[in-house]
Formats: C-alpha cells, sequence, structure tokens
C-alpha cells in the first residue's frame, strides 16, 4: 500500500506544469534530487498489470537504481512540503 502511495505521488508530481523538482528520502537516508521529470524512469504499469516498484534516476553525477519500498518520503525541493 505505502509502495502504491509513493509511486502515487511521484506520477503526479512529474505531471505538474510547470515542474517542480522534488526529493524522494531514502530509508537509508539518502536523499535523491528529481530536478528534472526525465531524470527519473520506471514501469508505471497499465493494461492491466501492476507497476513495478523499481526505479532509477540519472542527474548530474548521480546514477540511482532503487525500489519505491525503500522511499520513505516525497518531498518539494522547494518548500521542503511533505507529499507522501
Amino acid at each position: 500500500m505505502r509502495t502504491e502511495v509513493i509511486q502515487t505521488a511521484v506520477r503526479t508530481l512529474l505531471r505538474q506544469v510547470p515542474f517542480q523538482p522534488f526529493a524522494l528520502n531514502m530509508e537509508n537516508g539518502d536523499r535523491i534530487v528529481i530536478e528534472h521529470p526525465e531524470n527519473i524512469a520506471f514501469d508505471p504499469g497499465g493494461n492491466g498489470s501492476p507497476p513495478r516498484s523499481g526505479f532509477s534516476v540519472v542527474s548530474r553525477q548521480v546514477f540511482f537504481f532503487g525500489t519505491f519500498e525503500a522511499v520513505t518520503s516525497v518531498a518539494l525541493l522547494d518548500t521542503g512540503e511533505r507529499i507522501a
């Protein structure tokens, strides 16, 4: 359930116009910043298949591969507002 909430929040943030950078806070303490919608990739599911939990981020010097299960929260960068 928590994974679905995180994935939904990320999909919503990626579709916002104008785009607002956000961060994925990980259970190990890492903070993965998404500065542009093209910096993150994941399989959103569809055609009756559930979304997969894996994702990858490529941004500046960051190359990250992880799962949404390891994300503890999602927050907007400018305001620090916690989204999920």
